[in-house]
C-alpha cells in the first residue's frame, strides 16, 4: 500500500487554525488521564517541558535521560536567546512578523501553519518561563530586555546574558524534578535508546540499555515522545555535545517512520575556527555577538598583519558592505556562505587562513568597556579561555561550522510521525524551520512543542485509539531485545584493528567535504561511494573492546557511528536529488549571478520524506507539497 502523508493542517485562516484545531481535539477526563503510561525520551527543553506538563495533567510519564542528569541535556549549550513576539520595544514587531520572518528565514521550505503556531504561542513561552523564576536580563526599570539576532530587523530575543539555554532548562527542569517528587514522573538517568517498540502498528514502547550496568530494560506505555535533538554529529566536529546522536530517531525511521530533509543542516558563522586534528568538538560563539561585533577581513588577499595595524580603508567589512539593510545580522546561512567565500579568495586571516574576524572595537568605543562585559562578558571570558586571546583588545576569530539540524522525522499538524502513537519534537523532528533556521528558534520551538502543542496533540491520540495496556513481558518486546542483542554480538564479534573514532573522523571528513556548506553533484555521487566503501569496511574492521554487561563507552559510540553511516548517505542522497538552492542547502550548480541560493519553487516546493528500504536499499521518496497563501514565493533579498 502506498503511502501517503497527510500533515493533518486545519482548515480556517491561519491566524485561527491553532485554536480551533484546539477546541476539536478530543480530551481524556481528568481521572482517566491517570490510566494512561506515556515513554519521553530526551529531556532537554522538549523533552522536559513536554514530560512536567503531561504530569501536570496527570498522566503517568517515565522519562529517559542518557545523561546522569536532564540538567546536562545539550539544551544548556544555547547562549544567545530565545524570540517571542511581545513587541517589548515597540519598534514593530507583531506574530505576523516573526511568522513572516521565520518562513523567509527557512527559505520557503517549512509549512507555514506550524510556523504561524511557533509565533502565536510563542509569547506565553516568556510568561511560563518567567513565572518559573528564569532570570532574563532586565532594563533598568525592570521591564525584560531584548537583543536582536540575524534575519530579523527587530529586536525580539529575550536572553539570559550568554546562558539563555541554562537558564530555560533549569526553569524546566524544576518544573520536572517538581512532579518526581510528586510521584507522577519516573525519572531513569543514563539511559540511551536502541530500539522502538511497535505493537500492532502502533508505539508501545522502548528498548533501552542502562550505560552504567550495561543492562538491557524493556518499558511499556501508551505513547512515545522522541525528544532527542539533531544529528549534526555526522559531521564528526559540530558545536554538538559529544553524546549527540541519531540512534533513537533512527532506529524509529527504520520502523516506518519516515525521515525528511535530512540534507538541511545548518552551519553556524560565529564558531571558535578548528586548531588541530586532537579535537573532538567545536565551540559556538553566540549569534548575539552580532549585535555589536562587525564581521571583516583584509582586503588585500594574503595580508597577515596584526588586525589592530590594518587601516580602516584596507578592511572589508563584507557583510555590511553587500546587505546594507541587514549587515552583520543577515541569517546564518548567509553569513556562513559569505565567510567562506571570503576564505575561498584568500582574505582569510590567523595561522590557518581559516577564519574572519568579529571585531568589537567600535562597540567599546561607543558603549564602554563594562556596558560590554556587562552584555557579552561570559561569551569573551570562554573565548579567552580557549584560544588565549582576549577579545576586548583583539578581534575574535570565527569561521562557519555545524551546529543544527533542521531535518528530522517527519511529523504533522499534531506531532505525531508517520508510526501512531510515535510523537516528535524539538529539533529532532522536521516541522519548523524550513531549510534554515534563524538565531534563537531552536529553544522557542522546543518548549513551544513541550509546553503548549504536545499536551493537547497526545491527549486527543489517546482518546481516539483503543489502546489495551500491555507490559515488558509481550512478544514484541523479546523480539526488540534479542534484535538489540543481535546488533551488539555483531559489534563486539568484529575485533578488527580500527577505533569507533578513527571511523567517525573519516566519516565526518567526506560529509564536510561534500555535504557541508556547499554541495556539487560530483561531490554527493562521490561522497555515497565513499560513505558505502567506509560502512563496508568498518563493519570487518571496527574494533570494540569491552563486553556488553558493564559501563562500556566504546560500544555504545559504536553503535551510534553505525546509525551515523547509514543517515550519511541518505543525507547525500537528499542533498544530491534536491536540484536547487534554498538556505543551508547549498548547491554551486544552483546560484544567482551574485552567488545566492537559487530556489526552484516549481519543482521542489515540497518536504522529502524518505521512508527506509534496508541497508544498502535505496529509500523511497514520499512528497508533502509544500504551499503558501499567506508569504508569497520571493527570492530571499537582506540587502
Amino acid at each position: 500500500m502506498t503511502l501517503k502523508l497527510d500533515g493533518k493542517v486545519p482548515e480556517g485562516p491561519i491566524e485561527k487554525k491553532w485554536d480551533n484545531h484546539k477546541f476539536n481535539l478530543k480530551l481524556v477526563n481528568p481521572a482517566n488521564k491517570r490510566k494512561y503510561d506515556i515513554l519521553v525520551v530526551g529531556t532537554g527543553l522538549a523533552g522536559a517541558s513536554a514530560a512536567a506538563s503531561l504530569a501536570e495533567l496527570g498522566y503517568n510519564v517515565k522519562v529517559f535521560c542518557i545523561q546522569d542528569s536532564p540538567r546536562r541535556a545539550h539544551s544548556i549549550a544555547a547562549q544567545g536567546g530565545i524570540n517571542a513576539a511581545k513587541n517589548y520595544p515597540n519598534d514593530g514587531d507583531s506574530v505576523w512578523r516573526l511568522f513572516y520572518d521565520t518562513v523567509k528565514g527557512g527559505d520557503f521550505r517549512a509549512r507555514e501553519a506550524n510556523v504561524y503556531r511557533l509565533a502565536q504561542v510563542s509569547a506565553s513561552i516568556i510568561d511560563q518561563c518567567v513565572a518559573q523564576g528564569v532570570p532574563f536580563a532586565r532594563e533598568y526599570g525592570g521591564t525584560l530586555s531584548n537583543r536582536s539576532f540575524g534575519g530579523a530587523q527587530v529586536s525580539r530575543t529575550f536572553y539570559a546574558r550568554g546562558q539563555t539555554g541554562q537558564q530555560l532548562l533549569l526553569g524546566a527542569y524544576s518544573a520536572l524534578m517538581r512532579q518526581v517528587g510528586l510521584g507522577t514522573v519516573e525519572m531513569y538517568p543514563r539511559r540511551e535508546m536502541l530500539e522502538l517498540v511497535v505493537e500492532d502498528g502502533a508505539a508501545r514502547g522502548i528498548v533501552c540499555r542502562d550505560l552504567t550496568t550495561g543492562k538491557v530494560e524493556s518499558y511499556a506505555g501508551h505513547a512515545v515522545l522522541l525528544c532527542t535533538g539533531g544529528y549534526g554529529n555526522v559531521f564528526y566536529l559540530s558545536t554538538n555535545a559529544a553524546s549527540c546522536n541519531v540512534s533513537a530517531t533512527w532506529r524509529a525511521h527504520k520502523h516506518g517512520a519516515l525521515f525528511a530533509n535530512p540534507c538541511y543542516t545548518q552551519i553556524h558563522p560565529t564558531c571558535i575556527p578548528v586548531s588541530g586534528d586532537h579535537q573532538s568538538k567545536l565551540t559556538l560563539m553566540s549569534e548575539s555577538l552580532r549585535n555589536d561585533g562587525r564581521v571583516w577581513v583584509p582586503k588585500k588577499k594574503g595580508d597577515k598583519r596584526s588586525p589592530e595595524t590594518i587601516p580602516e580603508d584596507e578592511r572589508d567589512y563584507y557583510l555590511e558592505r553587500k546587505y546594507p539593510s541587514f549587515g552583520n545580522l543577515v541569517p546564518r546561512d548567509v553569513a556562513s556562505r559569505n565567510a567562506k567565500q571570503m576564505i575561498d579568495d584568500g582574505k582569510g586571516v590567523g595561522e590557518t587562513g581559516l577564519s574572519v574576524y568579529l571585531d568589537f572595537s567600535d562597540a567599546i568605543k561607543r558603549l564602554g568597556l563594562d556596558k560590554i562585559k556587562e552584555k557579552y562578558g561570559n561569551l569573551f571570558d570562554m573565548y579567552h579561555h580557549i584560544t588565549a586571546e582576549d577579545p576586548y583588545k583583539v578581534p575574535m576569530r570565527i569561521y562557519p561550522a555545524v551546529h543544527y539540524t533542521m531535518g528530522g522525522l517527519w511529523v504533522d499538524y499534531n506531532l505525531m510521525t508517520t508510526i501512531p502513537g510515535l510523537f516528535c519534537l524539538g529539533e529532532a523532528n522536521f516541522s519548523d524551520h524550513g531549510a534554515n533556521r534563524l538565531g534563537a528558534s531552536a529553544l522557542m520551538q522546543g518548549l513551544s512543542d513541550g509546553y503548549f502543542v504536545l499536551p493537547y496533540t497526545v491527549g486527543d491520540y489517546i482518546a481516539r485509539t483503543k489502546l489495551e495496556k500491555i507490559d515488558g513481558s509481550h512478544s514484541e518486546f523479546a523480539r526488540s531485545e534479542a534484535g538489540v542483542a543481535e546488533l551488539t554480538a555483531r559489534l563486539l564479534g568484529v575485533q578488527g584493528h580500527r577505533t569507533v573514532d578513527w571511523f567517525h573522523r573519516r566519516l565526518g571528513k567526506i560529509m564536510w567535504d561534500d555535504c557541508g556548506m556547499s554541495r556539487t553533484a560530483v561531490g554527493l555521487e562521490s561522497a555515497i561511494g565513499q560513505i558505502r566503501e567506509l560502512r563496508e569496511e568498518y563493519w570487518k574492521d571496527v574494533k570494540v573492546a569491552g563486553s556488553a554487561d558493564d559501563l562500556n563507552q566504546s560500544l555504545e559510540k559504536a553503535g551510534r557511528v553505525a546509525d551515523f553511516f547509514e543517515l550519511g548517505e541518505l543525507m547525500c542522497l537528499d542533498a544530491l536529488h534536491r536540484k536547487e538552492s534554498c538556505g543551508g542547502h547549498f548547491r554551486e550548480e544552483y546560484q544567482t549571478p551574485d552567488g545566492e541560493a537559487k530556489r526552484d519553487d516549481q519543482n521542489y516546493s515540497y518536504a522529502a520524506a524518505w521512508e527506509f528500504k534496508g541497508v544498502g536499499k535505496e529509500p523511497e521518496l514520499h512528497k508533502e507539497p509544500l504551499t503558501f497563501e499567506n508569504v508569497h514565493l520571493a527570492e530571499r533579498n537582506y540587502a
